[in-house]
């Protein structure tokens, strides 16, 4: 009987490793096929056949990236919205869930109401717009910035978290004579550090992978373009099909002149987009479920 239950075990096993592994090479194939391609020859690379492995290494395509003003510049400029975009977002974010969980808020129900209805209904693009350029935020860095100040949804889960909280931290802070600055920043804030981190890195992702908003309202301002938005410009550029032997011509003489290709630069531009997010992801990764469990359940 043991030796049957062996075997079945070792049968699921067998199987489970292999679904997981065919999974793994589904989901990391195209990430490593695209690395492949932007370290490879440009020229090189449409004639096809590379997968893992560049055939001509290079560093052209990166170099003709960072030899790119505007995309300097929106490089810098997506590193600053999303560092100053996450810090205000969490501290705005932390503030109204602290208020929205004091007991003694009259209030907190309207608000709390008020804040899950804006994730169900909202006013729309137009309205946001119109919004926007009447508070004069058209080509200015704040537009990256006031707009996402809150969230709805960050707000609800971090009240969530303070509401797990011990209670008896806070009233005997107030014993002591804290008042709610003290407790806040003394008590809460340290606390709250899972949760926290979490949505530091959701608005993180939000926030660098954000190109609508310098397209709608900084489009006319390339010292305020973002990486995002260069990337999205070039995918638009490389998806341009020519219309004739005349064009494919040029855009075949370009190429050999410049080394590069619309495709390769694209390649090297997804991978300069992806890699922060790489590098920061791993070391919060377990924050995700301390950060959003703790204060899901209350004892």
């Amino acid at each position: 009987m043991s030796y049957t239950k062996s075997r079945e075990s070792l049968v699921f096993d067998t199987v489970l490793i292999i679904v997981m592994l065919l999974l793994t090479v589904v989901t990391v194939y195209p990430f490593l096929n695209i690395l492949a391609l932007s370290f490879n020859n440009a020229i090189d690379s449409v004639k096809g056949g590379i997968y893992l492995w560049p055939r001509m290494p290079t560093l052209a395509n990166y170099a003709e990236i960072f030899n790119n003003k505007n995309l300097v510049t929106g490089f810098q400029n997506s590193i600053l919205r999303t560092v100053i975009g996450t810090l205000t977002n969490v501290f705005c974010c932390t503030m109204m869930a602290y208020t929205l969980s004091r007991k003694d808020f009259m209030a907190r129900r309207l608000f709390s109401l008020m804040f899950a209805v804006t994730m169900y209904v909202s006013g729309g693009m137009i309205p946001g717009y119109l919004l926007i350029r009447d508070l004069h935020m058209f080509s200015t860095f704040v537009v990256y910035i006031i707009p996402m100040l809150l969230s709805a949804w960050n707000i609800i889960v971090i009240r969530s978290f303070i509401d797990g909280l011990p209670e008896s931290l806070q009233e005997a802070a107030r014993v002591d004579g804290a008042n709610d600055v003290f407790i806040f920043i003394r008590i809460v804030l340290p606390l709250c550090k899972p949760v926290l981190a979490t949505m530091a890195l959701f608005v993180a992702v939000s926030q660098w992978n954000s190109w609508f908003d310098s397209y709608l309202y900084n489009n006319s301002r390339p010292d305020l373009t973002t990486l995002q938005y260069e990337l999205q410009k070039m995918l638009t550029t490389a998806n341009i099909t020519p219309k004739s032997a005349t064009d494919t011509i040029a855009m075949n003489a370009i190429a050999q002149a410049n080394r590069v290709t619309p495709d390769a630069l694209k390649m090297a531009m997804t991978m300069v987009v992806t890699a922060p997010v790489l590098l920061v992801y791993p070391f919060l990764q377990r924050y995700f479920v301390t950060g959003l469990t703790l204060g899901a359940v209350k004892s």
